[in-house]
């Protein structure tokens, strides 16, 4: 076992479990053993060799003062770092772990997205729950969930229902760790969705962090005993979780817990529902790709501050269910959409914003440096221009007004002056070296500033004096680590010097002397260099500590400045794209006058369309082509409605929107055979999620339902689920779909109407007019599509006679493989082929005879066809009935479920008497 060094450091790696510890040494943090070759490959330091006991140890090291961005750069990797400081005792010095930097504790990061820290705690809620459930009980359950962005102090915690509202709730706040509770860490299949979410890392932490009564306390003594039942928290779930983040956050060292003040319940039924899967397919903040450009989030925002585009994402992917908050923001998008001059300079103004929220965090956490502090004070200093900005303008009278008047500018003022009057107009970057403090701010500073520079007025005066008094030449006076202060004379004239001169060092072309009287003043400017740096940072953190008592003002004008800027960016985007102000309404309804895809618009020349939903029209079918523009239509609705419940104008003419409680979409499922689960399957779960969770004032988007498997299996369940979202659900809904049978419920259904996108035909062109229109289509036009797709001109032709003699129910060849080169009537190359017929009721060929076998039929005439009576007399028995029984049925007087179980029946009994 090594000693020494080397021994201390892994002594110290065996208290933690962070996967990496940094150790001080002196000037240096220094990696051994397996860390420094981690390091080093990671962050491609040099790797040396450290002795202990003769043994040799990889070493890698970087200098104290640098020790941030290498540390930033190991946790973006995913692993935890612990820090081990070095301290002064009197038997010289010791190191302790003092920190441990983990994903979602980190607090120096460049990325202006929030950047929270997650806990997750279930209640198993299935026989014998409560003390005596097993750990590895895989029943659903409620959840309780906090969420912490250590950044800033934001702390919100809820609690929900099932898996798949977690699921929505981690995938929107993204956090970049997350601590499951005990039953959760061993429920491996939410534990996989949250991989397969997330980009995050999970984290294992004490279990009794989560026990209720740890997890109680901890939240009153970080937030008050009455703050929990203040601001609505009644679930003991979300209690716990918020618990467990509260000690990670201690234990971890980051210092923060200052800085989280507030603490903010939510999901109490005022935020859209917006599962994982619909957030993913309307592209709100990444496109399918994973692309952050091409998303809503990067159409619309122009905001100019970190803050203001936290605060838009979080809009966008939370939207609202308060009508009260809603028109105060879109009245405040309208107020500013019309000032051009002034939004402008609001916008200029906040452009010199810094992200006071973070800043607050950093000085709370003791890690706040002068230049920080001087960010605080020049954003404090934009509070009046802000003022200036909206007094004296169209904007006085607006919410704009209103939100800035939140800010308490008494306080801000006074914090404003006394950092303005506290540093240095360029402070160095390190808090100990000196520099940090105005003149004129601390007497007693002031008086050492001045005997510090005196002292060494005399030191740069020095060398001149003893060439004039001696008559010495090459003298100079200088200092090192190693010698202190010295005087070095010049070889040629060393032999010059007075005797009190005393040699302390003999170089190539020169030596150096100290005298009495250098070291004493040596020993004065060392000591008012002392006490000037530990006063000087003594005020500093008492400077520091000022500013973290009034983290909660930092936090109010960063909220404020937050919230302005990204209502000035929807106002930007509203004004430079034409959106209008939607008219909200209680009424269950969206109605939309030429309406757009706020992100498609930007790049194409895009043709608008009307939509109206409503209590009478509340579920469209819409068919029509493939790429003729169906899906655009019904993601642009979804959209408007997202957009009008965050408080932002939308892409149309004109808009009145009825508010929803949620949107669901299921959007062509990608494969994830991965997981265990097929295209088909990753279908039928969204349509199950949804049929469980909308409501009659929810918005449903269905694109495609059915099309995974056979024909009919697909056309059942795409009625059946039209027949349930009707008349149970009675959502408002939008389903696209390629079964063009599903059309006639329009006859049956009241609530249910058809649209379908236009098409012109003319001498054989096709042309897409991406319209919508009343109706349905008249037919899909796949071959065309396909055509366009440049699949090659055989199989183009081929299919559309394949697709002509279907639509006259006449005999179709199956072609075989090619006879020399042969061609047919037809332009085909000869072949074996095979008269057969494709039978609509069974969705399956039914074979005739073989021309290669000698059958009398050719490739252009099919056979004579026998009467419907003669067909019929040649059955057996069994099948004759089945066709009476068929052809007594009247299809529009049976309901559609009766109608399939007899179908059924019918295929059973035909199936038994092959």
């Amino acid at each position: 076992m090594p000693t020494g060094i080397v021994g201390e450091f892994l002594d110290l790696k065996a208290e933690t479990d962070a996967d990496v510890l940094a150790m001080q040494c002196g000037d240096f943090y220094e990696f051994f053993a397996d860390d420094a070759e981690l390091v080093a490959d990671e962050l491609d330091l040099t790797v040396s060799q450290k002795s202990s006991h003769g043994s040799s140890y990889p070493m890698a090291g970087v200098p104290l003062t640098e020790l941030t961005p290498y540390v930033k750069a190991l946790v973006e990797r995913g692993y935890r770092v612990a820090v081990a400081d070095q301290y002064e005792t009197d038997d010289g010095h010791a190191r302790e772990i003092t920190r441990v930097v983990t994903p979602g504790t980190i607090l120096e990061t460049a990325d202006d997205d929030a950047r929270y820290l997650a806990a997750v705690v279930r209640e198993w809620v299935g026989p014998g729950a409560g003390a005596s459930a097993s750990e590895g009980d895989d029943a659903d359950g409620p959840y309780g969930l906090a969420l912490a962005d250590v950044t800033t102090g934001r702390f919100l915690l809820t609690e929900l229902d099932d898996a798949s509202d977690l699921r929505a709730e981690l995938y929107r706040f993204d956090p970049a760790e997350v601590l499951p509770g005990p039953r959760v860490r061993n429920d491996d299949d939410l534990l996989g969705a949250v991989r397969e979410d997330l980009a995050g890392s999970l984290s294992v932490f004490d279990a009794e962090a989560f026990a209720p009564g740890r997890a109680s306390h901890a939240v009153r003594d970080q937030f008050g005993r009455e703050t929990a039942d203040s601001v609505g928290v009644d679930s003991d779930l979300a209690l716990r979780a918020a618990g467990a983040v509260l000690g990670y956050v201690e234990e971890t060292g980051a210092g923060v817990l200052a800085s989280m003040t507030r603490l903010t319940a939510y999901g109490d039924g005022d935020h859209v529902e917006l599962d994982a899967t619909t957030q993913r397919n309307l592209e709100l903040t990444e496109t399918m790709r994973g692309d952050a450009d091409g998303s809503l989030f990067e159409t619309v925002d122009h905001t100019v501050t970190a803050a203001g585009g936290r605060l838009l994402r979080e809009w966008l992917t939370r939207p609202r269910r308060n009508r009260s908050e809603l028109d105060r923001r879109l009245d405040a998008v309208e107020a500013l959409a019309a000032a051009a001059l002034a939004r402008d300079r609001i916008r200029e103004t906040l452009g010199g914003a810094y992200d006071l929220e973070r800043l607050a965090a950093r000085a709370t956490s003791g890690s706040a440096g002068a230049r920080e502090l001087l960010s605080v004070r020049d954003t404090l200093d934009l509070v009046p221009s802000l003022v200036d900005a909206i007094e004296g303008t169209e904007l006085a009278d607006s919410p704009i007004a209103a939100v800035l008047d939140r800010v308490d500018r008494d306080r801000a003022a006074a914090l404003r002056d006394e950092l303005a009057n506290a540093l240095a107009d360029d402070p160095p970057k390190t808090k100990t070296q000196g520099g940090l403090l105005r003149e004129g701010y601390d007497d007693e500073l002031d008086e050492l500033i001045a005997s510090h520079e005196e002292a060494n007025e005399w030191l740069d005066s020095l060398a001149e004096r003893e060439k004039r008094q001696y008559g010495l030449s090459h003298v100079t006076v200088d200092r090192n680590k190693t010698d202190g202060y010295y005087i070095q004379v010049g070889k040629s004239v060393a032999d010059q010097v007075p005797e009190h001169y005393r040699e302390i060092k003999t170089l190539k072309n020169s030596k150096r002397f100290v005298t009495d009287e250098l070291e004493e003043r040596e020993r004065e400017v060392l000591r008012l260099e002392e006490a000037r740096g530990e006063l000087e940072y003594e005020l500093f953190e008492a400077l520091r500590e000022r500013v973290a008592d009034d983290a909660e003002l930092l936090q109010d004008v960063g909220r404020v400045v937050a919230e302005i800027d990204a209502l000035a960016s929807l106002a930007t985007h509203a004004a430079g794209n034409d959106w209008v102000k939607p008219d909200l309404t209680d009424e269950r309804r969206l109605d939309v006058d030429a309406g757009r895809h706020p992100v498609v618009e930007r790049t194409t020349d895009f043709v608008p369309n009307d939509l109206r939903l409503d209590e009478e029209r509340g579920f469209l079918i819409v068919t029509g082509p493939n790429m003729s523009g169906k899906s655009t239509y019904m993601r642009q609705a979804a959209l408007i409605q997202l957009l009008a419940q965050a408080g932002s104008f939308v892409p149309a003419r004109a808009a009145t929107v009825g508010l929803v409680d949620g949107i669901y979409t299921r959007v062509g499922a990608l494969d994830e055979l991965a997981q265990g689960r097929s295209t088909f399957m990753v279908e039928m779960q969204e349509l199950s999620n949804i049929l469980h969770s909308a409501t009659a004032d929810s918005l449903v988007i269905l694109d495609e339902v059915g099309r995974g498997t056979a024909t009919y299996d697909g056309i059942s369940i795409a009625w059946a689920a039209t027949e349930y979202l009707h008349n149970e659900v009675r959502a408002r809904t939008l389903f696209a779909t390629h079964y063009h049978e599903l059309t006639t419920l329009a006859d049956h259904l009241p609530r249910v109407a058809n649209v379908h996108v236009a098409v012109d035909e003319r001498d054989g062109e096709v042309t897409f007019l991406r319209t919508v229109r009343d109706g349905p289509t008249n037919r899909s036009y796949g071959v065309h599509v396909a055509d366009l797709a440049g699949v090659p001109t055989p199989v183009v032709d081929r299919a559309d006679r394949v697709l002509d003699r279907l639509r006259e129910e006449k005999a179709i060849e199956a072609k075989g493989g090619s006879r020399g080169g042969e061609r047919n009537g037809d332009g085909d190359a000869g072949s074996d082929t095979r008269q057969v017929v494709f039978d609509l009721s069974s969705g399956s060929f039914a074979g005739g005879s073989d021309r290669a076998g000698g059958g009398t039929a050719t490739a252009n005439t099919a056979p004579e066809p026998a009467t419907e009576r003669e067909e019929v007399d040649r059955l057996d028995a069994e099948t004759r009935a089945v066709i009476e029984e068929l052809s007594d049925v009247d299809v529009t007087a049976t309901a559609p479920v009766e109608l399939l179980s007899r179908v059924q029946e019918w295929q059973e009994r035909l199936d038994e008497n092959r």
